[in-house]
């Protein structure tokens, strides 16, 4: 044993007798803390709260989150800030690091003041009007101008608006882009509807405020996988105790270890070895196939001090009286918890993400294909009005079954089903790629050897395993059969397939029926419509079963509350879900059309379903032009085409929608190969459009089974020929019913223009307070679909709606634009809003007073760029119109959260749905909901399977200062009036819209066989740029053609 001390640090070298290390000495690295769960993440989540945290050590002179200046109203306002790198996985926002050097300053110009006369924004140094004369208009420097202009000079008159000339510098955003505080909740929560009792899956955690976690940096060489770094951890706890001063640890696998004590020194060195199976590294064919021994291993491991965390930060943040509060969330306390309620279930469960699953909960559901389905549990810790919160919930996932790479692709792939019995085949060309599609980024291990090394399938060789020949260490050419037969007396069977090639730059090969798939592998392909139902199937409880089992859980020998860290870190977890009182709001009424027996009804069923039995849609439309297509279908198929056009239109007929009983050609009958063939496609489409003098309305598409074509059709149509089409399976003609028609008319009527209901009492009738028939509001929503997890090559796709018919508000139009792949900001917000500002304004002759935007698809951990980016996008696009300055809310919607709410069966409130899911309505916003800021949860729609998600929304930012009840009245509202069925959604429609129009997108760029031919070459490089989307036709952009 060596003892050394530098300066005031002590380093501690524990070297076992007879033995030396011989490595380079290297030095201890920043920590990484983790990594972050959010979309298109490349760099560590939480390296910004370590940097955060120093940050504070030094002086500061003002914090940020909740602005002292800040109104009581909610208003957020924007300050000072920097650009953010890192964000964090807890959240609920990241927090700007201040800028350096620079004192705050208040200044009147920075911050807002309510204007008594027209209720905007305004700073001091607001730009007021354009620098031009009256009646004189500027030409035009943009395509969007142009628009705008055109627009603007057919509505002057009425609205007196000019266009702002580009080279115009625009101040008119009321924004400084420096910084910006979140809105904080307007009151005390909301007060209308029926009060009723609710659990949530939340368990409270309770914390000593004076408990210190001392954080440090783990480096081990040669670099471990988490597995064995975990043994090493436990040989550390073992072996060196006296060390650690005897703690109980908490270990995130990687480079975070945390104590409840302080060690007795800050720097500790340490050399641990493991007796491990290794072979030699897989760099060459002869060292794949060398034998391997088993012996020790040895590792260095450095431990560092990094930082001294204190819980009295978290212990501030979570109070609600009389403390600072403006103090940022401590995430890095929050993340050294989370880590030690991790610290049990990680040793006995397979980590993904947040979530942790094992067979042993319920044992494992093949799926087929390949793929075993396994249940699970999430758990994350969040910062709640009733303090810190573990939020708990039954999860499942796909996993690589752990079978033979022969078995797999037997089961995987449809052209192998028989390959045990042809141990001759080879495959030619195509096959040989799609098996390699199939088989790139598995992870396999070897069995005809005892080893513990694990390979990564970089692809597939060129030549068949016979054809491989090797070089050996002598300089002898070897032959690969007559090696393994040699060697290991195996006769490779499989002779004409391929080998794996498991390195990137050498050969490095593995026959294929030696090698096995590595257990506890994610599912990495993409699950089959079978596949995806069992997955829901084995997630799909019933609330009462769901809560058993979430309860089990968290009491069980894999929960949270099972590890002895949790006592020695001064916790308590509570051992049952938290009770709350929630709300029903009371449905709208709704306006149907005026030809029926009814024009109004108001849902009075428990699920608030509604049927048009002899009623009329609010806005039918007349579809006297049409034509159908028929793609493959046997003769008997075929021939339940007319009485289904007959019944069609009668159903259309009863419903106040017009559509002509006769086609305005002839039935045309096409092979379903038709569909695999894009040209021949277009080319019929145009056909068909010609015959009908090009003024077809709708052309219905009948298709012999689901078929990859579809996008195809979609795109030609909706951007080649300008036809709107409507597809159904033929499969649903022959057991033609009700409710089959009625959801077909619904989406027909909406895509050709019609609507399907209205609110009876209009929003400015519902909030008076606030809202006037002569001052507009436009709905907006946005969302952002990523490709495929495997594909690193395709751009995303960014939509965004807009309502554009006041006061109504059940139309919207949509802009579509593909983007740099897996970028969550939008990057062309700005022209979408301008585009669709202009459609408003040409169909109610003026701008909207207020814009209300609902963001779908952003986690927590992207809240804080998100609005600042895309905030100032549409300030920015509303000085395109001078003088124009709307009250904007931007609301983020979420569905991808673990928060489930359960009826208290003891309730008499609750007895009619005790055993079911809550009613339509339920509103919960308080207790669970975070401590400060403007957030609720609401179930809008009636569980019928499974136990209901709520969505979660979060206003970030509000200028119209609306009350907890106002915008939840609103909200729910608006999920009445979703066009494509009877009965409310689950999610606001403008946000349903967007997910909607984003997918249409998708499908107009999705080539599976371009991406998985260049992929791996653009990945190393950086994403290219974004491939545009087609142009959607003049005739068709207008209508709700997505739906």
């Amino acid at each position: 044993m060596e003892e050394t001390t530098q300066d005031s640090n002590k380093v501690i070298k524990w070297v076992p007798q007879g033995r030396t290390f011989r490595g380079g000495g290297g030095r201890v690295h920043p920590p990484l803390h983790g990594h972050g769960h959010g979309h298109g993440q490349t760099t560590s989540s939480y390296q910004y709260h370590y940097e955060h945290h120093q940050r504070r050590q030094q002086p500061r002179y003002f914090r940020y989150h909740h602005n002292p200046f800040q109104n009581s109203n909610g208003v957020g306002f924007f300050g000072q800030n920097q650009h953010l790198q890192g964000s964090p996985p807890l959240l609920p926002l990241p927090f700007p690091p201040p800028v350096p050097m620079i004192p705050f300053q208040v200044s009147s110009a920075v911050f807002f003041h309510q204007s008594t006369q027209n209720q905007s924004l305004r700073s001091k140094t607001h730009f007021h009007g354009p620098s031009w004369k009256k009646n004189t208009h500027p030409v035009p420097s943009s395509s969007s101008d142009r628009k705008i202009a055109a627009a603007l000079e057919v509505y002057e008159e009425g609205v007196q608006l000019k266009l702002m000339p580009a080279n115009v510098e625009s101040r008119g955003s009321d924004i400084n882009p420096q910084a910006l505080v979140v809105a904080r909740r307007p009151d005390r929560g909301g007060v209308e509807g029926q009060v009723i009792s609710l659990l949530a899956n939340h368990y409270r955690v309770q914390f000593n405020p004076s408990q210190r976690i001392f954080h440090y940096d783990v480096e081990i060489l040669p670099s471990p996988s988490k597995d064995v770094a975990r043994l090493i951890k436990q040989k550390l706890n073992e072996d060196y105790s006296e060390s650690v001063s005897g703690a109980c640890l908490a270990y995130d696998g990687r480079r975070n270890l945390y104590s409840p004590i302080e060690f007795r020194d800050d720097n500790l060195e340490f050399f641990i070895s493991l007796p491990i199976h290794t072979t030699k590294s897989p760099v060459e064919v002869r060292d794949l196939v060398g034998v391997n021994h088993q012996k020790a291993k040895l590792f260095r491991v450095n431990i560092k001090l990094v930082s001294k965390l204190d819980a009295k930060d978290l212990n501030n943040y979570l109070s609600t009286e009389g403390v600072d509060e403006w103090l940022p969330l401590p995430q890095d306390y929050l993340h050294a918890l989370d880590v030690v309620l991790r610290e049990r279930p990680t040793e006995k469960c397979i980590q993904v993400g947040r979530s942790l699953y094992s067979s042993s909960m319920g044992g494992g559901v093949e799926l087929g294909g390949g793929a075993i389905g396994l249940r699970g549990f999430f758990q994350s810790l969040r910062p709640t009005q009733q303090g810190l919160a573990l939020n708990v919930d039954l999860s499942v996932m796909a996993f690589h079954e752990s079978i033979s790479i022969i078995s797999y692709l037997q089961k995987k792939v449809e052209f192998l089903h028989d390959l045990p019995r042809r141990k001759t085949r080879s495959l030619n060309s195509d096959e040989r790629k799609e098996v390699e599609k199939v088989l790139k980024n598995v992870r396999v291990f070897v069995s005809h050897r005892d080893a513990v090394q694990r390979y990564r399938v970089q692809g597939l060789t060129q030549e068949a395993t016979e054809d491989l020949w090797f070089t050996d260490r002598d300089g002898t050419r070897l032959r690969l059969v007559d090696y393994f037969k040699d060697q290991y007396d195996h006769v490779i069977q499989f002779r004409n397939l391929p080998c794996l090639q498991i390195s990137r730059s050498k050969p490095c090969y593995l026959p294929m029926e030696l090698c096995m798939i590595c257990e506890g592998q994610k599912f990495l392909g993409k699950l089959s419509d079978d596949q995806t139902v069992k997955l829901i199937k084995m997630g799909c409880q019933r609330p009462r079963e769901r809560r058993a089992i979430i309860d089990g859980v968290v009491n069980g020998p894999f929960g949270p509350t099972s590890s002895d860290q949790v006592k020695e870190f001064k916790l308590e977890i509570s051992r049952e879900m938290t009770r709350l009182k929630g709300r029903i709001l009371q449905p709208p009424k709704l306006k149907l059309g005026e030809g029926g027996l009814k024009m109004d009804l108001a849902p009075s069923r428990l699920d608030c379903q509604w049927n048009l039995y002899g009623s009329h849609v609010v806005e039918g439309t007349r579809i006297e032009r049409w034509a159908l297509i028929s793609f493959g279908g046997t003769p008997s198929q075929k021939s339940n085409i007319p009485r289904f056009i007959h019944q069609l239109a009668s159903k259309c007929d009863q419903m106040g929608i017009f559509l002509n009983k006769s086609t305005t050609i002839c039935t045309q009958f096409e092979p379903i190969q038709l569909l695999n063939n894009a040209s021949l496609l277009e080319s019929k489409l145009k056909k068909i459009q010609k015959t009908a003098d090009g003024k077809l309305q709708l052309l219905l598409c009948l298709m012999e089974k689901k078929h990859k074509g579809y996008g195809d059709l979609k795109r030609i149509a909706e951007t080649r020929v300008g036809l709107v089409s409507q597809c159904c399976l033929h499969s649903n003609l022959g057991k033609l019913n009700s409710q089959f028609l009625v959801n077909l008319a619904l989406k027909i009527n909406a895509k050709v223009g019609g609507s399907t209901v209205a609110l009876y009492n209009s929003l400015p009738s519902q909030i008076p307070r606030m809202l006037r028939h002569d001052e507009p509001i436009i709905f907006m929503g946005a969302d952002v679909t990523h490709p495929h997890p495997l594909d690193d090559f395709s751009p995303s796709v960014a939509a965004v709606v807009g309502s554009f018919n006041w006061p109504l508000s059940n139309k919207y139009v949509s802009r579509i634009r593909s983007q740099t792949h897996r970028q969550e900001i939008i990057q062309d917000l700005g022209e979408m809003v301008v585009e669709i500002l202009v459609d408003f304004l040409q169909e109610v002759t003026k701008l909207p007073k207020r814009i209300i935007f609902f963001r779908d698809g952003v986690s927590e951990t992207q809240f804080y760029k998100v609005l600042k980016e895309e905030l100032q996008s549409i300030r920015n696009a509303c000085t395109k119109f001078p003088g124009y300055k709307p009250l904007i809310t931007f609301a983020v919607v979420q569905k991808r959260h673990h928060t489930r709410l359960f009826p208290d069966e003891n309730d008499p409130n609750c007895k009619l749905f005790a055993n079911d899911n809550v009613p339509p309505g339920t509103i919960v916003d308080m207790v669970i909901t975070h401590p400060r800021e403007f957030d609720f949860y609401l179930c809008s729609h009636w569980g019928a399977k499974g136990t209901s998600r709520p969505a979660h929304y979060h206003v970030l930012w509000d200028e119209s200062r609306f009350t907890s009840d106002e915008f939840q009245k609103l909200v729910y509202s608006l999920c009445f009036t979703f066009v494509r069925c009877t009965k409310p959604i689950s999610i606001v429609p403008p946000a349903y819209y967007a997910h909607l129009a984003a997918y249409r997108g998708r499908l107009y760029l999705d080539r599976p066989e371009s991406v998985t031919r260049v992929a791996t070459a653009v990945s190393r490089a950086g994403p290219p740029k974004a491939t545009p989307l087609p142009k959607i036709s003049e005739n068709v952009k207008k209508l709700m053609f997505y739906c």
